[in-house]
């Protein structure tokens, strides 16, 4: 079986359910998951796929500077490994977070509004229409971000009240929800598997 080294940033959010959400995806094509939980620099370069969960995005942004981890990330997207990053990680990712306390990594060239549907009462889960999926996703939204612009490069993958909820910029998928939060490992296998992911060696 081929291994598959999946990177984690572990300085919040879902670590363990985003662990295995890809350990389920990389099942289902043959391949053995290995997975690299990243709180300091030096694992990145290493890792075939990135994983960066949700949390607090003032806190996860700064933390990527101050442990130097966030120029591998750059350099894992500039190498053309595929990332997945979710609600705060998405925050992160993006060009432009219309919030000073955030310093993005710009790996996705569209622009987020910090937590836009509600505060943590105001979290919902909705079946949502995925390009590439042949069925539902049941995505969980907490406190969840607003994809409110996005570049002319970047494929809009899912909407939910006619706004961007999931979306594709060369190897980094972005989703406003939590695909962890849920048996169903969809997303992490169209991230990680589909025709822009990475070639992994046996």
């Amino acid at each position: 079986m081929t291994t598959l080294r999946a990177g984690v940033v572990a300085v919040q959010g879902d670590v363990s359910e985003h662990a295995d959400a890809v350990e389920r995806a990389a099942e289902a094509h043959g391949v053995d998951a290995e997975i690299v939980e990243i709180r300091s620099d030096g694992l990145v370069p290493d890792c075939d796929v990135l994983l960066m969960p949700g949390g607090e995005s003032t806190t996860i942004s700064r933390l990527l500077e101050r442990e130097g981890i966030a120029d591998e990330i750059r350099a894992h997207v500039e190498a053309e490994k595929p990332v997945l990053a979710t609600c705060a990680g998405l925050i992160v990712a993006s060009r432009d977070a219309k919030d000073d306390r955030v310093t993005t990594l710009d790996l996705l060239d569209a622009t987020v509004d910090r937590n836009a549907f509600g505060r943590q009462v105001d979290s919902f889960e909705a079946p949502l229409d995925v390009a590439g999926l042949d069925s539902p996703f049941p995505a969980v939204f907490i406190r969840a971000p607003l994809i409110d612009e996005v570049g002319e490069g970047v494929e809009v993958l899912a909407e939910w009240d006619g706004n961007p909820v999931a979306v594709r910029d060369g190897p980094v998928v972005g989703t406003s929800f939590h695909p962890e939060l849920t048996p169903d490992s969809r997303l992490h296998d169209l991230a990680f598997f589909d025709e822009l992911a990475v070639e992994i060696d046996a």
